[in-house]
């Protein structure tokens, strides 16, 4: 039996405290407890929310905590209103494909349409990365635009990191205004592994807070203040998911928390240790989550064998399990590239087979020409 700070009990016999630090206007599905047995039924009935404010907290902790209960069905279904051609694809129950595109560090715009050259045809959306590792880069709203002026759909990335909540409206609105009409909603990574580590990060709000700030603005019409917009961005939600973070048990909550947050679709973690995903997969199905999201798994081809060890001691959140390394290190250097487009095409022939699984996310940022090669070798030619 676990006791809560302010004395109150969990019949849960297997519950952890783990507290968030949320703004003001935290979503009601910042949960306080993780269970060993997963049971999002039982954990939607009782739920801890934390309002964030100074006199709400003693010694870093909450001092006072509120229940309320709370729809495990989420806020939402799969929405059937078009909002996207990735939304058209995804609805009809195609297997969609998408991709990345780092902006460069510059303004030469050549650069993004380079880029955009060697996808098009081949994926259905963009991904557009927002200063993606904390490097100062093209700002993600310019390279959609470009993006978007090539004939190819943009997905605009968008982290808290760098934004507090007035410029986040204001930029997806803008950015809506400009005929973006898909993003996906990130924290960010910190500014100490990029290249300007003395920079403050804002964190006004966190990434769940900012999906349901665009959800609410596109299904109410209004602004996180409740002001009414007088045209209402309705862009096409998206959220990240890492079913190889730990606490393993929690992946599949906080998938939860961010379908009911509002999220249409989700792009996970590079996939490499695939038992762990269609664990997390199998969990997900479990507790109906699949019949609410799009999950997209992402799927990174590996150069060398070198990346592979990188990847797997010095990228948080990422599985890289010793048979892959292995494998990328037991073939010539020169063969290493074909063998990592090996395993990255073995691994999309094994997600199309789970159940719940509605397309992939190539991320070979830098190396877009092999994107094509993928795609056209996984069979997943034509595109819809």
């Amino acid at each position: 039996m676990a006791v809560l700070r302010n004395g109150s009990k969990c019949s849960h016999t297997m519950c952890m405290l783990r507290f968030f630090t949320v703004s003001r206007l935290a979503l009601n599905t910042n949960l306080i407890f993780e269970i060993g047995s997963v049971n999002l039924k039982k954990l939607f009935d009782k739920k801890a929310l934390f309002p964030y404010s100074s006199s709400n907290k003693v010694d870093g902790f909450v001092k006072r905590v509120r229940f309320s209960k709370v729809s495990h069905k989420g806020t939402h279904y799969m929405s059937k209103e078009s909002y996207s051609r990735l939304q058209q694809i995804l609805s009809k129950g195609e297997f969609a494909v998408t991709a990345e595109c780092g902006p460069p560090r510059g303004a030469d715009p050549e650069v993004v349409r380079k880029k955009g050259e060697l996808l098009k045809g081949y994926v259905d959306a963009v991904n557009v990365t927002d200063n993606q590792t904390a490097i100062v880069r093209m700002s993600s709203i310019a390279a959609c635009v470009h993006i978007e002026r090539m004939g190819l759909e943009p997905v605009m990335q968008m982290v808290t990191r760098d934004r507090n909540r007035i410029a986040l409206q204001s930029d997806i609105m803008g950015a809506y205004s400009l005929g973006i009409s898909n993003i996906l909603c990130l924290s960010g990574d910190h500014q100490t592994f990029g290249s300007q580590p003395d920079a403050l990060n804002v964190h006004d709000i966190d990434s769940m807070n900012l999906i349901r700030t665009v959800f609410t603005m596109r299904e109410e019409g209004q602004d996180m203040r409740g002001f009414d917009l007088k045209m209402p961005p309705r862009m096409y939600i998206g959220a990240a998911a890492n079913p190889f973070a730990d606490p393993f048990e929690f992946r599949v909550i906080r998938l939860a928390k961010k379908i009911e947050a509002g999220a249409d679709f989700i792009q996970t973690q590079c996939v490499y240790n695939m038992d762990r995903f269609k664990e997390w997969m199998r969990l997900a199905r479990e507790e109906g989550l699949t019949d609410k999201v799009h999950i997209l798994a992402g799927v990174t081809p590996i150069k060398s064998a070198g990346m592979a060890r990188y990847m797997a001691k010095r990228v948080a959140g990422m599985d890289v399990p010793e048979p892959v390394i292995k494998r990328m290190a037991g073939v010539p250097k020169e063969k290493a590239a074909e063998e990592g487009v090996k395993i990255c095409l073995e691994t999309i022939a094994e997600l199309r087979e789970i159940e719940g699984v509605r397309g992939v996310h190539i991320m070979a940022i830098e190396w877009e020409e092999v994107v094509g090669e993928i795609v056209e070798s996984a069979g997943l030619m034509p595109r819809p």
